[in-house]
């Protein structure tokens, strides 16, 4: 390539890198400012969130309804599946296993629930050479307290 084709492709290569870094960096809206439609005649609504506190892990587990997977919990985000009625459990890949770490529901036609995603670090291995490990844990939350959580929280989308 010539010295002058290469001086006219740098400008406009510069501004390209510019406008990909400022989008990967741009927030996403709360999802109270997204219009959601309806719930498809038939089908209920499961909205999952989770919030971010100043000890959250960014970690960024799947999230899974009867085992397949549904999306992906990042910290400080909500989405929704719009999904047949009937029983889910709601579940979070993590490290280890404990007593009543997942939630489980019964949906019906025009339903909608809501589950949090919390978290809790737990350190595995003894002495000074143990490592932290992320144990993640889904409840079912009342309609209003749901409702209100996700108001202001990034909406990563739904179905």
């Amino acid at each position: 390539m010539k010295p002058s084709a290469l001086a006219r492709l740098l400008p406009h290569t510069a501004a390209s890198a510019l406008l990909l870094a400022t989008a990967s960096c741009a927030q996403l809206p709360p999802t109270s400012a997204v219009a959601i439609p309806p719930i498809p005649a038939g089908e209920a609504r499961l909205w999952i969130y989770r919030n971010d506190g100043p000890y959250d892990p960014q970690a960024t587990p799947y999230v899974r309804l009867n085992g397949q997977v549904a999306g992906v919990s990042g910290a400080n985000g909500a989405f929704y599946r719009d999904v047949a009625p009937g029983h889910y459990l709601v579940s979070v890949d993590s490290y280890g296993r404990d007593v009543y770490q997942f939630a489980e529901t019964n949906l019906t036609a025009g339903q909608v629930a809501y589950v949090l995603v919390q978290s809790l670090r737990q350190k595995v291995g003894g002495g000074e050479s143990g490592a932290f490990r992320d144990i993640f844990y889904t409840r079912l939350i009342p309609v209003e307290t749901g409702l209100a959580a996700i108001a202001n929280t990034p909406f990563y989308g739904g179905n």
